[in-house]
């Protein structure tokens, strides 16, 4: 098998014209060159390079050879730039997994933020859930998760919590309901009430409902949407009240009301999702940053109508 160092080797020896020029240029002496083309010759099984006067010059197989390393020379070039690319965060690619409600306001403008200062990196969206989108972190097929997680999350199972906002739930109710005048609504107003659900099976749904025990009541959930558009429909149509957290109202039904909620506030609390122990994207840093300075000013109370 040819070694590549030593038809680097070649290549200094064919483009100088002597053993004694390479030797000088590469930092070694003039034997060891002359070794080293010796041993090429016999891996080759054939002659590379032949005497003329004081220098030397290359046979035909010499210039096969002398053509292949300097191929070889401009692809370890390039691969040298494309890896102090990566390095230095100009290139490469970031996986990352959110979910529906943090994908307009939060992700989108984070990532327009992000690309202005690595327009080369490119930047894979994929919806998913938190029970699919950590396994996949762990995994190393994300390299970053927006999650809804318990409060006071900083690490877990080998991931690492940023924490980026708390998102406030809202009171959804049927315009003209009894409790539509007031600005703002203890959670235990709602406790007599026929409630709409707005979320699936997890954090978020969990949040709501440690809210609720802690204002001394279980929710009476006769409609099951786990959508929020949805759930302002059946609202709307005086099936119960819900609740749906601020970035989730989105375009509100003109039949309901949306009112703050307060003794407590059910809260879900949004992160950023990174793995602990493999080495991070260099641009990674600058995506969670530009989420956290999205995230900073949200999410905007909605209007309070009457």
């Amino acid at each position: 098998m040819l070694d590549v160092r030593r038809m680097q080797l070649l290549h200094a020896v064919v483009t100088s014209g002597s053993v004694t020029a390479a030797a000088r240029d590469l930092g070694y002496t003039p034997s060891a060159v002359s070794q080293q083309i010796t041993v090429l010759e016999k891996e080759a099984g054939i002659a590379l390079l032949e005497r003329t006067g004081r220098g030397v010059r290359a046979t035909d197989a010499g210039r096969l050879l002398n053509d292949y390393a300097a191929a070889i020379g401009e692809q370890v070039a390039e691969a040298e730039t494309a890896l102090a690319d990566l390095r230095a965060g100009r290139t490469g690619r970031l996986a990352v997994r959110y979910f529906a409600t943090a994908g307009a306001s939060l992700v989108a403008p984070a990532v327009a933020l992000f690309r202005h200062a690595h327009p080369g990196v490119r930047v894979d969206l994929r919806l998913g859930e938190p029970e699919e989108s950590l396994p996949e972190l762990k995994q190393g097929r994300a390299d970053l998760a927006i999650v809804v997680q318990p409060p006071g999350l900083t690490r877990a199972g080998g991931i690492r919590f940023t924490h980026l906002l708390d998102d406030n739930y809202l009171a959804v109710l049927p315009r003209g309901h009894r409790l539509a005048g007031k600005r703002v609504l203890d959670l235990s107003d709602l406790a007599e009430e026929t409630w709409v659900g707005s979320e699936w099976p997890g954090p978020c749904l969990d949040a709501v409902l440690d809210a609720c025990d802690s204002a001394g009541f279980r929710p009476d959930f006769a409609v099951q949407s786990e959508d929020y558009a949805t759930a302002q429909g059946f609202v709307a149509a005086g099936l119960g009240v819900s609740l749906v957290p601020e970035l989730g109202v989105g375009a509100r039904h003109p039949a309901v009301v949306v009112r703050k909620v307060r003794n407590p506030v059910p809260t879900r609390v949004i992160y950023a999702a990174v793995r602990e122990s493999s080495p991070a994207h260099p641009a990674l840093p600058t995506l969670l940053n530009a989420l956290h300075t999205i995230a900073t000013p949200l999410p905007s109370p909605p209007p309070v109508r009457g």
